[in-house]
């Protein structure tokens, strides 16, 4: 138990290292793209700080497995060097054994990163988007998607615009029986039109078979109400935008995800992606304990013997290409292609299966 406990604190300590030092590079590597993207904008230098900051935490989310691999890969290496591998064996146990604690405290991480990171990336990334088209466009264009309907909101100097829809096609490019309230700058209502469509093209919303009521004070909406077969809207919308805002998984925390799923299904979008998201989330610490089994499968052995830096990339390559697999199946199943649990968890059943078959080659038991 007590070796347990001494290769778990190695490991985490490992883990942890590692963890800070790509979070600073990450940083490092955001503030000079954010510092690039804000030429010519009227910025700050604390305001891009803080889209920086925003910005890192979805990064190290996205290269967990890659920390999971170099950490392991760091452990092996010092006890390797330091010959505690070889006094493990003498003492009778086996290098598989020695494998538990890391493991462990993958999964653990791995639980972790799936209950807590989750929900920090999916906020810092919601706020992260929300900050970033502010200072581009002005005003923010925001989406929410609810029981009662798709909710959207554009803005600019001329003032904001919410919309509000009871469905939309698959693709978000038409709204159905939408219902559009204009506000003044920095004031109160002024306008509010409802037609049976609405379909965004060319910087502009097409409505159909359109009612427009003014609402000025002391005027009767009503009697000055207008009809229109066709009236075209201004829009600082686009269609890549909608889909960027409400189409992103990881902008989701997976608490309110399959809340959230629903509530795309009832507005008339796939939720495809985000059912193929939520799985592959829910399997994220399987992954990263295969990342764990295959980085040692080619570490854990005496420096002695040589070639430890063919070995170290090997399990980097080897962990790379295990990744891009997941990411692959991940799309196939978004596209239909294959059944969605095969696309989230077929990639870590296969790859522990692989990386134990490497260890049991390698290894006497």
């Amino acid at each position: 138990m007590i070796l347990h406990l001494y290769f778990a604190r190695r490991f985490a300590m490992s883990f942890l290292a590692l963890t800070g030092v790509l979070f600073a590079l990450v940083v490092l590597v955001n503030l000079v793209e954010e510092t690039r993207r804000a030429g010519g904008l009227d910025i700050s230098l604390g305001q891009i700080m803080g889209l920086t900051l925003l910005n890192a935490p979805a990064t190290i989310n996205l290269i967990l497995p890659l920390i999971m691999i170099l950490a392991t890969v760091a452990l092996f290496v010092s006890l390797a060097r330091s010959s505690e591998l070889v006094v493990t064996r003498a003492a009778g146990r086996s290098a598989i054994r020695a494998l538990i604690a890391p493991v462990v405290v993958a999964l653990i991480i791995g639980g972790l990163a799936v209950t807590m990171l989750n929900p920090i990336v999916a906020a810092t990334s919601k706020r992260y988007l929300q900050l970033s088209e502010g200072y581009r466009t002005g005003g923010a264009a925001a989406l929410s998607i609810s029981r009662e309907g798709l909710w959207l909101r554009q803005g600019g100097a001329q003032g904001q615009t919410v919309i509000r829809a009871l469905r939309a096609n698959a693709d978000a490019s038409v709204l159905f029986d939408v219902t559009f309230l204009t506000y003044a700058p920095g004031g109160g209502p002024v306008r509010r039109i409802q037609a049976d469509s609405a379909a965004l093209q060319n910087g502009e919303w097409q409505l159909r078979r359109a009612k427009s009521w003014p609402l000025s004070q002391g005027l009767n909406s009503e009697a000055n109400a207008v009809l229109h077969d066709r009236l075209s809207i201004p829009s600082t919308l686009t269609l890549e935008r909608i889909r960027e805002t409400f189409g992103s998984p990881d902008a989701v925390s997976i608490w309110d995800l399959p809340q959230f799923i629903t509530q795309l299904e009832q507005a008339g979008f796939s939720a495809r992606r985000h059912k193929v998201w939520l799985q592959s989330e829910l399997a994220r610490p399987l992954f990263l304990m295969a990342m764990v089994l295959v980085a040692s499968a080619f570490t854990m052995r005496h420096t002695r013997f040589g070639g430890t830096g063919v070995a170290v990339l090997t399990a980097v390559l080897l962990g790379f290409g295990l990744y891009f697999i997941r990411s692959f199946a991940q799309i196939l199943g978004e596209n239909g292609q294959i059944p969605i649990a095969l696309a989230a968890w077929a990639p870590p059943v296969a790859s522990i299966l692989l990386a134990m078959g490497l260890l049991l080659h390698a290894e006497d038991g």
